[in-house]
């Protein structure tokens, strides 16, 4: 099974500054959280962000925030206590009032609206892992999203902490992959017509 940039959200959890500079290869694991923002830019794939009690830990840097559509102040360490997964979920369509009342042509309108599609693949990565991202992304799974976790783009304080999360999300049924692999599951083509940029954002 690979990852669909059509079906794929992105979600970013707290690359805080007063967090990263006790994470394990911090540095690279902010690059590579970049790098997933700009991939999904390129891709239109939706990019939100968390951040754990921001008065006290701080805001993601802005290269992150930018990217992201929206960032959820959140102060449990699963995000989808704090609304998380009502943001993953399109809206549903208004009920209000009795659709013959309105005018036809306005009636027309509404029967015809668009929804915005379901995109159930959740791409996952953030700090810690083994704290606010694991717990994240069990409850999304809990929800019936298909969680994507990528692996380099996630940090803890400790490898062997960062390393049991990654086994727990395994067991639990979620799919663990890196940076690259999200970039090029999503082009699936050399003819695709983000490649070259693509390739710039990964060498």
């Amino acid at each position: 099974m690979l990852l669909d940039a059509d079906d794929s959200q992105l979600v970013l959890v707290d690359y805080q500054p007063r967090l990263m500079p006790a994470i394990h290869e911090g540095p690279l694991v902010l690059a590579n959280a970049v790098r997933l923002a700009k991939l999904a830019q390129a891709f239109g794939v939706p990019a939100w962000g968390t951040e754990q009690n921001p008065d006290k830990l701080g805001t993601h840097p802005p290269e992150l925030r930018d990217l992201c559509r929206r960032t959820l102040a959140k102060m449990h360490f699963s995000a989808v206590a704090d609304g998380l997964a009502d943001w993953l979920r399109p809206p549903a369509r208004p009920q209000g009032g009795n659709v013959r009342s309105l005018p036809k042509h306005l009636q027309k309108e509404r029967a015809q609206a668009p929804r915005e599609a379901e995109r159930p693949s959740i791409v996952i990565a953030g700090c810690e892992a083994h704290v606010c991202l694991m717990q994240t992304a069990l409850e999304l799974l809990e929800q019936e999203f298909e969680v994507w976790v990528v692996t380099d783009a996630c940090g803890s304080r400790t490898e062997r902490n960062r390393d049991a999360a990654f086994d727990r999300l395994a067991g639990a049924g979620a799919e663990l992959l890196t940076t690259e692999m999200v970039a090029f599951e999503w082009l699936r083509t050399a003819e695709h017509p983000e490649f070259k940029a693509v390739q710039g954002l990964i060498k």
